[in-house]
């Protein structure tokens, strides 16, 4: 029993937990799948790995800002971050074996039901989402079931985390196919609440074909913002410069001094919004070295493995879309976030801790989704729903976690805080030993979902082939006239 959980949570810690070798990995089976060349198969599976390597030093460049950003902008509002007795350290130190486990058993689990159900269609692939939906899921288990084992948090968590890697690329498809009509990859993000509701919000607000983010209209003297990569740096520099005047001195010249002891902090504001937008031009450069890999090599799984999947892919991926919309959703969901801090603040009621990073990937996913439904206008709803749902759920579901990892709900996505209160809404029906009922619950409409679609998928495949049946006996009679 030892060895097969110490296997599992290997695989958990150095091939889920590492999305450069998980990519790579895929890439080199579905290109081997696909008896490509030895040269090709190597060199496609080390592109898929490089262009994903190359995406996490995006992120890592542009997040190092943000971090400063954040520091900046709690500084300059005058807040501090809540305080509680038990850290997420705390917790994965009590836990993170039970996580590495879920990881791995839901892993397998959705795996099996790809497999057998048709409709499911999509792969779930964001390694380090893997992570944090099975870690919150744990805690929110060990909430509502305090005096559960390790096996029974391990088989609930991994039935339910399975049965969302499964569902929630496919309630993201409607969306997902107004931006790629060819159906190549799925959406594998836990920001997909927001850019559900976003989605379907925006409908009334405006016309993509109008009004689309990437299509707009600017005099010549702004014509510069057309380039993401200088409307970036000109946005977010201008906001940090602003942010270093109000926050303290101190503070900020310490900050700049980390970077270059001889630094001005009025230059150390310019550099981070300089290396931000840096990090987004790498970022976007090593999602579409890694997409030309990853899509064509998944035919191998597709036509071989698991007939008909799709990878299941993270938000970045879709980004290249419409970075417009991205930048204007971050910049909206942090104006409104930064509002409502205001607000909480001056009520009394919390402090919320700016969640630069979050307010980033959700509020331009949010965005992105926003634009392709109504234009600019619902990339504006995107961030600003994405900025509400970021403050009022860090502020109830701080309280929630306070005994088991409370920063879980300060580094929340949208998804993070549904399952946080679903789990807690279950609590008096399944607290204690009837924690089982939430693998089971889940399973169950998960498979009943898929049966669903699959009879949709029938029905409407039957009556395409009739109408196609139809048409050609129509033209059989106009070919013997001729």
């Amino acid at each position: 029993m030892d060895i097969i959980k110490d296997i599992l949570t290997f695989l958990a810690d150095n091939v889920f937990g590492q999305v450069p070798i998980l990519i790579g990995l895929i890439t080199l089976a579905g290109l081997l799948l696909q008896r490509k060349r030895f040269e090709d198969t190597l060199a496609g599976a080390l592109r898929a790995t490089i262009g994903v390597v190359i995406l996490f030093i995006g992120i890592e460049v542009f997040t190092g800002g943000l971090s400063s950003f954040q520091a900046v902008l709690a500084d300059a509002m005058g807040t501090d971050p809540p305080k509680a007795e038990k850290t997420l350290n705390d917790f994965m130190t009590t836990h993170g074996g039970t996580v590495a486990l879920v990881i791995t058993v839901a892993f397998l689990v959705h795996v099996l039901i790809v497999r057998l159900f048709p409709a499911a269609r999509y792969l779930y692939l964001t390694g380090h989402l893997m992570f944090w939906i099975s870690t919150v899921t744990v805690a929110s288990l060990v909430t509502i079931a305090p005096g559960a084992d390790q096996l029974t948090l391990v088989l609930c968590g991994a039935g339910f985390v399975a049965a969302y890697w499964t569902l929630q690329p496919l309630w993201m498809r409607p969306l997902m196919r107004k931006i790629m009509p060819d159906d190549r990859f799925g959406y594998a993000h836990t920001s997909s609440l927001a850019c559900v509701v976003t989605g379907l919000v925006a409908r009334p607000l405006g016309d993509r074909e109008k009004h689309d983010t990437e299509k707009l209209k600017l005099p010549r003297q702004l014509s510069f913002f057309k380039d993401i990569n200088v409307s970036t740096a000109l946005i977010i520099s201008a906001i940090m410069l602003i942010a270093v005047a109000l926050a303290d001195k101190a503070m900020v010249t310490k900050l700049a001094h980390e970077m270059d002891p001889k630094l001005s902090p009025w230059v150390w504001g310019l550099l981070v919004g300089l290396r931000f937008a840096g990090g987004i031009a790498i970022l976007l450069f090593g999602v579409r070295m890694f997409l030309a890999e990853i899509v064509p090599a998944f035919k191998g799984f597709s036509d071989r493995v698991i007939p008909g999947t799709r990878p299941a892919l993270d938000a970045p991926t879709v980004f290249p879309v419409a970075p417009t919309a991205v930048m204007l959703g971050f910049v909206s969901s942090t104006v409104t976030f930064l509002a409502c801090l205001g607000v909480f603040a001056a009520a009394g009621w919390f402090t919320l801790a700016p969640p630069m990073i979050m307010l980033f990937f959700v509020g331009g996913a949010a965005a992105l989704f926003g634009n392709v439904v109504a234009g600019w206008r619902g990339a504006v709803l995107g961030g600003v729903l994405t900025g509400l749902i970021l403050a009022i759920g860090q502020a109830v579901t701080w309280g929630m976690y306070e005994s088991t990892a409370p920063e879980l709900a300060t580094l929340a996505d949208p998804d993070w805080y549904a399952i946080a209160w679903l789990l807690k809404g279950l609590d008096p029906v399944v607290g204690g030993a009837a924690v089982w009922a939430v693998p089971a619950v889940a399973l169950a409409a998960t498979v009943a979902t898929l049966l669903i679609l699959g009879r949709r998928e029938k029905t409407r495949a039957a009556a395409e082939e009739a109408e196609e049946n139809t048409a050609a006996t129509a033209a059989e009679p106009a070919a013997d006239k001729g």
